[in-house]
């Protein structure tokens, strides 16, 4: 009888602390971008499932794509703005619920105009978890927010190599592809209910000190720039990953599609080193360096005429790709520190303008100008990345009288 009161007091004094853990807000915030990355590979994985399913052609789906990215962007912008105001907490836990129940809604629904505005309820939500979870990693975790980002967005890349294998080996137990979709919205209400009633930093906007107790501009200059920068990241990311299988067409199918896991799994493993050795330098440096790694590769696996090192060369440009949308999150956190929330929106959302300018622009390239310079195309923009970082690098912080104490180094 003494055990039977001392174990539920034990566990009711042990949950309260549990919930108010940097680590679990952690493991909650990694957990919603394996959710992340699982549910926006979801539609692309079944891709022809969901045409043939809806009688849409590859214009209907290239609509479904647009008009997602685009709420996905509003998501991220609005969830940072709205954070500012109430909180973190609430907005975080409707962003993973929107996401979960517009999964249900897309799986249960047989009408292409309820898929489609059901897949922009789950992109705002997913938005919100990009921008949220950004924004919380750095106000928790000031002097480690490169090591902590790149972490987080391994997660991401784990949810993403996971979808398309799962969907795979549904078909060897004949599981329906409507049923996937539905399981992962499921899955997702739970982690919601878990976010409502954990500590995940407050996210909302305070004075800074070096701006005499005023808010940090989200028009400032710096801030301007690393979006661009982002965007130019995301651009060649995107553009290789959507492309590499038609550019390595001289290769058997096989081949091809293997050279596109290799270059998620080299993204992976470069945002995994990340995560143990980011913090180590100065987070502007290494972004720079990683991007102009990533581009002199991009440039020698178009321009190799072997087909086996032109793999190899992609999946280095995968290895210093990893770490690069982290560093550039960490670098927006360490310049306006009293606007975590807002400013993790906005580079979010740059990201997603570049997904969705250059990539598809890669397809027009390609009928007039050919594939192969296409691809060049990403590694100028990526060139572009390291530029405007560079720039950024010499630029004072807001508010500052000189040039801007490298934060992302500790000891």
């Amino acid at each position: 009888m003494l055990a039977g009161r001392t174990i539920p007091d034990t566990i009711g004094r042990v949950i309260p602390i549990l919930l108010k853990s940097r680590s679990t807000a952690f493991i909650l915030g990694c957990s919603s971008f394996v959710l992340l990355g699982w549910s926006g590979l979801l539609v692309p994985s079944l891709a022809r499932e969901v045409e043939g399913g809806f009688a849409q052609t590859d214009v209907g789906l290239g609509f479904f794509y647009f008009v997602t990215a685009i709420a996905y962007a509003g998501g991220s912008v609005l969830g940072g703005m709205v954070t500012e105001r109430v909180g973190r907490r609430p907005i975080y836990t409707v962003a993973v619920a929107l996401t979960g129940l517009g999964l249900i809604a897309q799986g249960l629904t047989g009408d292409w105009g309820m898929f489609l505005v059901a897949g922009v309820v789950r992109s705002v939500g997913s938005g919100a978890i990009d921008g949220g979870g950004n924004g919380m990693i750095l106000d928790l975790y000031h002097d480690a927010r490169g090591g902590r980002l790149n972490l987080l967005h391994l997660f991401y890349s784990v949810g993403a190599l996971g979808a398309p294998f799962a969907l795979a080996a549904r078909d060897l137990i004949g599981f329906p592809w409507q049923g996937v979709i539905v399981a992962s919205g499921v899955i997702a209400l739970p982690l919601a209910a878990l976010l409502a009633v954990t500590d995940l930093a407050d996210g909302r906007a305070r004075p800074h000190r070096a701006h005499g107790g005023q808010r940090s501009s989200l028009l400032a200059l710096p801030l301007v720039v690393l979006a661009v920068s982002i965007g130019c990241y995301v651009a060649s990311e995107i553009g290789v990953s959507n492309w590499l299988v038609r550019f390595l067409a001289a290769a058997p199918a096989a081949t091809a599609t293997s050279a596109l896991g290799l270059f998620w799994a080299g993204l992976a493993a470069g945002r995994f080193a990340g995560s143990r050795f980011a913090d180590r330098f100065d987070h502007a440096t290494l972004a720079i360096v990683a991007s102009l790694v990533a581009g002199v590769a991009l440039v020698g696996a178009v321009a190799v005429p072997s087909i086996e090192a032109s793999i190899l060369l992609f999946v280095v440009v995968g290895f210093a790709s990893g770490p690069i949308y982290p560093l550039i999150v960490a670098l927006g956190g360490e310049r306006f520190p009293d606007r975590a929330a807002a400013v993790s929106g906005v580079i979010v959302a740059a990201s997603v303008v570049g997904a969705v300018v250059y990539p598809p622009l890669m397809g027009v390239l390609s009928v007039t100008v050919g594939l192969p310079v296409a691809m060049l195309g990403t590694a100028a923009v990526c060139l572009a990345c390291a530029a405007g970082l560079a720039v950024v690098a010499r630029m004072p912080a807001p508010g500052a009288g000189g040039a801007p104490r490298p934060e992302g180094r500790v000891a």
